[in-house]
């Protein structure tokens, strides 16, 4: 049997984040273009390089991106936006950019999630353009391997299917004619890399892992008949993750030289689909196992043994082992890691560990032997040594789960009998206006955290100059005249890992990066253990803060699902079971603020919905635990209290059942890329609970004019009330800078006041 270990692809940005510094360096016009393109250029090949070091067999390229590979197809196919005044040809980097981030007098393409992921893509935009092949990047990245490694790489780009179902822009009309531009397009790629000599092409379809209709099956056969017609010598490797591959019996049969299965998220579905359909016997077979999205070592025999049961059951004579999925989504190596817990650390496994992971399983499989002897000893004591550990052993958390009760997930007013006796507590002026929480994390700001992390200054000083920051942002608020303040967050580097650290169960890492979105990185915390409230982790900021004003300050705390989420979970207890640990916790500290008088609490939950399974029918378990994961979190305060949340990239029409049943008094929602699509759901299914639309973009560095946002607050007005209808920005303001920031509060304050000014006139 012909075995090959392989990846799907490999993180972008670097060990050190070498590719953040580079792009946001350009950004900031401190590097060339030509700077910019051979820095590029060497941390490329580095990656390479680095994959072949490990053992890895066959390496990939297309993996990488200047900011994101759903851009890059879009760009190379001609697909932009009439607003960004393309004249045809090559699409130069500052429109690209200008896509991505947006520009001083044209606003970004649409950003969300990529499938369940924590990475969010660039939405592709159709407006019936005449599609071209502008440059084939991909031939680029081929021929680069080869002429600098002496490497035969396997090019990979993101299938038609795929891109078309992530594209907006189309209806049932248009769709067909989009396509029918985009085979010939993709058919010209394959037949240039054929021609340079790529022995193999992965394509990856994700979508194939959604629920599929039979004229989505048919859509697909025609897409796959048509690309095999006019390219008869590209040797495609189909490659599906995140599920298992839908309507596999007719799927199977594409006319493709390969297919890549996933064998640890999909791994009941294609198992089951092997024993009754069985596998081509003239294809290749990509398997799928060893796991991509989390960061727990593998325990080697188990693996070896589900790779043999696979092999077994497909009966193919040629087979690809590989991660599940692309590795973009874990860290690159654990040897950066110095100060984690022993046991922990030796029960991790990043980019790096897993490929090396898969070439000893690849070599086991094909020598009946362990490359080392102690590779398979060492990861079985390993993960047993984790589970024995004395974090994931905590009474007091075991005992509080026991004593939850249905009572604990509901408040005891309806939001109709809370609105009138917190408006009458509350006393805030129509179309209140607020921000979501944080403000820009200016230099000053990081390099004084950084400063006191490495005790160069002392706990008293940074205490200091965080009450000082916090006290100047108020009075820049109340001078902005915002009626609902927030402390600012200066003491947060992260959302979900501030609240890690001062909870028990979470670990920590100092160089575990991962894209978020375009040069954004986080370091995900790790809840390894029982999650367990300790001491107030947000009253003293927040009291602090409500001291210097009469205008209420919220208290700002993330939600448990978005902790879950935005966090590498534990894999020994269900994520519903982590959840309500998480819940609990937070319980404690929303009960902490409201004794400390704090009146409004916001819980965000942006993540709640990039949880969801890819597929509609496995929602509604997902649904049930995680919106009571948010109740059994704010539940216990008093009908006074009022209780906000925010979401981001929120595709609303279809959400909109789960996001009413989290019973929170206001919701703020990130649309502005997006707000016409949000009016017209809105339309169809009205919401009755408090909502602030986001009313400007923060991910663009462009300021919006007071017309722009009374604009949307005009458009708002056909859907939301008066008595619900919030004005914020669309997203916290951390990234932006402060001369911006203010500007586009005036703004947006001023729209406010001229939208009473203009009810008073007509009432």
């Amino acid at each position: 049997m012909n075995l090959v270990s392989t990846a799907i692809g490999y993180p972008y940005i670097g060990e050190n984040r070498e590719w953040k510094r580079c792009v946001e360096s350009f950004w900031k016009g401190a590097k060339s273009e030509a700077q910019l393109m051979a820095e590029m250029k060497s941390i490329r090949l580095n990656n390479l390089k680095r994959q072949q070091s490990l053992g890895l067999e066959y390496l990939t390229v297309g993996d990488f991106t200047f900011y994101d590979r759903m851009l890059d197809l879009a760009t190379m196919f001609g697909l932009v936006p009439n607003r960004y005044q393309w004249t045809g040809e090559e699409v130069d980097i500052t429109t690209y950019y200008a896509m991505a981030r947006g520009a001083k007098d044209v606003v970004a393409c649409e950003m969300t999630k990529w499938f369940n992921t924590n990475y969010h893509y660039i939405v592709p935009e159709y407006e019936g353009q005449s599609l071209q092949l502008t440059k084939n990047y991909l031939l680029d990245y081929f021929t680069e391997a080869e002429e600098e490694l002496g490497l035969n790489t396997k090019p990979t780009i993101i299938g038609p299917y795929t891109f078309v179902k992530l594209a907006k822009g189309y209806d049932a009309k248009t769709k067909a004619f989009f396509i029918l531009k985009l085979i010939p397009l993709y058919a010209q790629v394959f037949q240039q890399l054929v021609d340079a000599g790529a022995r193999w092409i992965q394509v990856e379809e994700p979508a194939l892992a959604l629920s599929l209709t039979a004229d989505d099956v048919k859509l697909v056969q025609v897409i796959y008949k048509q690309l095999a017609t006019e390219v008869p010598a590209a040797q495609i490797m189909l490659q599906t993750y995140f599920e298992g591959l839908s309507a596999y019996e007719e799927l199977s049969q594409l006319p493709v030289a390969g297919i890549g299965l996933d064998f640890i998220h999909g791994a009941e579905e294609n198992m089951a689909s092997l024993r009754k359909h069985g596998f081509p016997q003239d294809k290749v077979l990509g398997m799928g196992v060893v796991n991509g999205r989390d960061i727990w070592r593998a325990n080697l025999a188990e693996r070896a043994t589900q790779t043999k049961a696979v092999l077994s059951l497909s009966g193919v004579k040629e087979a690809w082992i590989q991660s599940s999925c692309s590795l973009q989504h874990v860290p690159v190596t654990t040897k950066s890691e110095t100060r984690l817990d022993a046991t922990l650390k030796d029960a991790l496994s990043f980019a790096d560990e897993k490929i090396v992971e898969l070439t000893h399983i690849t070599s086991y499989i094909r020598d009946e032997a362990w490359a080392g002897n102690k590779s398979v000893s060492q990861s079985m004591l390993a993960t047993q040594a984790l589970a024995q550990h004395k974090a994931r052993k905590n009474a007091r958390v075991n005992e509080l789960v026991s004593q939850v009760t249905p009572e604990h997930f509901a408040r005891p007013m309806t939001f109709k009998e809370r609105q009138p006796v917190q408006k009458e507590a509350l006393k805030l002026p129509d179309y209140p206006t607020t921000t979501i929480g944080s403000f820009p994390q200016s230099d000053p700001v990081k390099r004084t955290r950084t400063a006191w992390r490495k005790k160069e200054i002392t706990e008293a000083e940074y205490t200091a100059f965080l009450k000082s920051e916090t006290a100047r942002w108020i009075q820049i608020q109340e001078e902005i005249g915002l009626d609902v303040l927030v402390h600012g967050e200066f003491e947060r580097t992260d959302m979900v890992e501030y609240f890690g650290e001062k909870l028990e169960g979470f670990a920590f890492t100092e160089k575990a990066w991962v894209v978020s979105y375009g040069s954004r990185c986080v370091k995900p915390p790790i809840i390894y253990g029982d999650v367990e409230w300790i001491a107030p982790m947000t009253v003293r900021e927040v009291d602090e803060a409500q001291q210097l004003t009469s205008k209420y300050v919220k208290g700002m705390l993330t939600g448990p699902v978005t902790i879950l989420n935005w966090s590498f979970v534990r894999d020994d207890l269900s994520r519903e079971q982590v959840a309500n640990q998480l819940a609990l916790a937070l319980r404690e500290e929303i009960q902490a603020l409201e004794d400390a008088g704090i009146a409004i609490i916001q819980v965000d939950e942006p993540a709640l919905r990039e949880g969801l399974p890819l597929r509609k029918e496995n929602w509604a378990d997902y649904l049930a635990w995680g919106v009571n994961a948010f109740k059994l979190a704010t539940s216990n305060v008093k009908n006074e209290t009022q209780i906000h949340t925010h979401m981001c990239y929120c595709e609303f029409n279809d959400f909109i059942e789960p996001i009413r049943a989290l019973d929170a008094d206001v919701i703020s929602i990130e649309t502005s890329r997006s707000h016409g699509e949000l009016i017209q759901s809105l339309k169809q299914n009205p919401y009755e609970l408090g909502i602030g639309l986001g009313v400007y973009d923060i991910h663009s560095p462009r300021v919006p004019s007071e017309e722009e946002i009374d604009a949307i607050l005009n458009d708002s007005l056909e859907v939301i009330s008066k008595d619900q209808f919030w004005v914020n920005p669309d997203c916290g303001l951390k990234t932006r800078q402060e001369e911006e920031t203010i500007a586009s509060l005036k703004n947006m304050v001023a729209a406010a006041r001229n939208l009473r000014q203009q009810q008073k006139q007509t009432v």
